[in-house]
């Protein structure tokens, strides 16, 4: 029997969940936005708002569309606070050790027939399906960042997930005005199988010297019409998040192709993260970046 999703838990209001709870209220979905931090879940509110802002600026929403979608959104700090929720979706940090802490404390405060689903970008659905109590109900919902732009979603389902639970977040997704790619369970699915490999074999054209970063970008940008370089998309996405992709690539394939660059090591050791540390193959800190190297 599928459910009829109607209200929709968040956990995490960092970029990606406050991007998810953005798209979902817009659809006409009830929201919890769940977070340990009430600071974050404040700044996550006025992320939503000045990014329902914009669209109202570009006529892509109306005025009353952005009203009623921020009325729809509440925030949590709790679990028990998604005890009625048809669906709840993780964006916690791609670390497992954490979301299965996640999914171990979560489940207990869902009614039994909740949805749970993860926005995971590498990590197994089989292998977080099992730190749940209903691996039947457990999906990947795969965003891609930054959410209310992106039209693709990934959709992955574990060996345990069932026909129901797969339909009910297919038709979710749908709703969302999104469109779906079906990924088998394997490592980094289908976006960042391809993607990140990509990045780490720009990091390593830049390690070995044969372009500096500003030749490496503007050559896929112009070379390839890519609408960023690798290094800057790196950059975007987080060079930590990118190191955590090839590193389950690497484990869960076992091939030498995937080996992380020592430089994008090096880099997440220094804490040069990219824009969010304001520091990573450009320097984000004066009026315009400058790459580093």
């Amino acid at each position: 029997m599928a459910v009829n999703i109607q209200s929709v838990g968040v956990i995490g209001a960092g970029q990606m969940g406050n991007g998810i709870a953005h798209v979902c209220a817009l659809a006409g979905f009830s929201v919890i936005l769940n977070d340990v931090s009430g600071d974050r879940l404040k700044a996550s509110l006025a992320t939503i708002n000045g990014n329902m802002a914009k669209q109202v600026g570009k006529k892509a929403i109306s005025e009353d569309d952005r009203k009623n979608a921020l009325a729809r959104i509440k925030t949590a700090e709790k679990y028990d606070a998604l005890a009625a929720c048809d669906i709840v979706i993780e964006t916690a940090t791609e670390k497992e050790d954490v979301k299965r802490k996640v999914f171990a404390d979560l489940c207990a405060s869902l009614k039994p027939e909740a949805i749970v689903a993860t926005n995971t970008s590498s990590i197994s659905i089989t292998r977080l399906a099992s730190s749940t109590d209903r691996p039947e109900r457990f999906i990947g919902i795969h965003f891609m960042n930054p959410v209310p732009l992106m039209e693709l979603v990934e959709v992955i389902r574990g060996i345990a997930t069932d026909d129901s639970t797969f339909m009910a977040s297919k038709a979710f997704v749908t709703k969302l005005g999104k469109t779906i790619a079906v990924s088998e369970d394997f490592p980094a699915f289908i976006v960042n199988r391809i993607l990140l490999p990509m990045i780490n074999e720009a990091i390593y054209t830049l390690y070995e010297g044969v372009g500096n970063v500003e030749a490496i970008d503007t050559a896929m940008r112009l070379g390839a019409h890519h609408p960023m370089g690798p290094l800057e998309l790196a950059d975007f996405i987080g060079l930590d998040t990118c190191l955590s992709v090839m590193q389950v690539l690497h484990e869960g394939l076992a091939d030498s192709k995937y080996r992380p660059c020592p430089l994008l090591v090096k880099y997440v050791e220094a804490g040069w993260l990219g824009r969010k540390t304001q520091r990573g193959f450009y320097d984000y800190r004066g009026a315009k970046p400058v790459p580093t190297r």
